[in-house]
C-alpha cells in the first residue's frame, strides 16, 4: 500500500487490487499521472476534486482519509 498526503488528504493506493481502469488518470491528471513518480500528487487539485475521482475507482484501490481537522467542507 502506497500513501501520498499534504495536511488536508491522506490517499492510499493499493497496486495489488487496481485494474488500470484508468479512471483515475482521465478524471484528475493533475493529480494522478502515471508518467510522473510520484504519480500521485495530493496538492494538484482540491480535495473535493480528489474525493470525487476516488470514488470513481472501480477496483477500489484508491482510497482517502482527511486529516483530522483539516476537512475544508466542514468550514
Amino acid at each position: 500500500m502506497q500513501e501520498y498526503r499534504n495536511d488536508n488528504i491522506l490517499v492510499r493506493y493499493d497496486e495489488t487490487i487496481c485494474i488500470h481502469a484508468g479512471n483515475c488518470v482521465k478524471n484528475l491528471p493533475a493529480v494522478f499521472d502515471s508518467k510522473r513518480r510520484p504519480w500521485i500528487n495530493v496538492n494538484g487539485a482540491d480535495v473535493e476534486a480528489i474525493k470525487k475521482t476516488i470514488a470513481l475507482c472501480p477496483s477500489g484501490a484508491l482510497s482517502f482519509e482527511i486529516v483530522q481537522g483539516n476537512d475544508p467542507a466542514s468550514t
